[in-house]
């Protein structure tokens, strides 16, 4: 199977300006892999503290920005896995997720980590089918 890297734009370029050696989405045969990125803002590309909620969001949009240019949905992931800061946040983050996943909801992971070197507590990733 070939590998091919695809191009999420403004996500790729927001990565290239912070010198971020990331791929947000790679597709190889049926299976798609969007990487865990941060919650840039979508606008500016900023990322900034933001509630947990809005920053979970933020990311969730970002992974359907991603499948759609790698030819898939969100109905086609199979896997998520969620990268948190703080046990605490569970709750909340698993209120806006549900609204993405609201039925047969994919496999899921959900690991508490260190903090990272931005103002952001939450990362998620995923692989899907096309």
């Amino acid at each position: 199977m070939k590998r091919q890297v695809i191009r999420v734009e403004p996500l790729s370029t927001w990565n290239e300006a912070r010198k971020v050696p990331v791929s947000p989405v790679v597709r190889c045969g049926d299976l798609v892999f969007v990487s865990n990125i941060p919650p840039y803002d979508p606008k500016t590309g900023e990322i900034r503290r933001l509630p947990i909620a809005q920053q979970a969001e933020i990311e969730l949009e970002q992974i359907k920005l991603c499948l759609a240019a790698a030819g898939s949905a969100l109905d086609k992931v199979i896997k998520c896995t969620v990268y948190c800061t703080d046990a605490a946040h569970f709750a909340a983050i698993n209120a806006v997720y549900a609204r993405y996943f609201p039925s047969d909801p994919p496999a899921r992971s959900f690991v508490c980590v260190l903090p990272w070197h931005g103002p952001f507590d939450v990362e998620i990733d995923c692989v899907a089918t096309v």
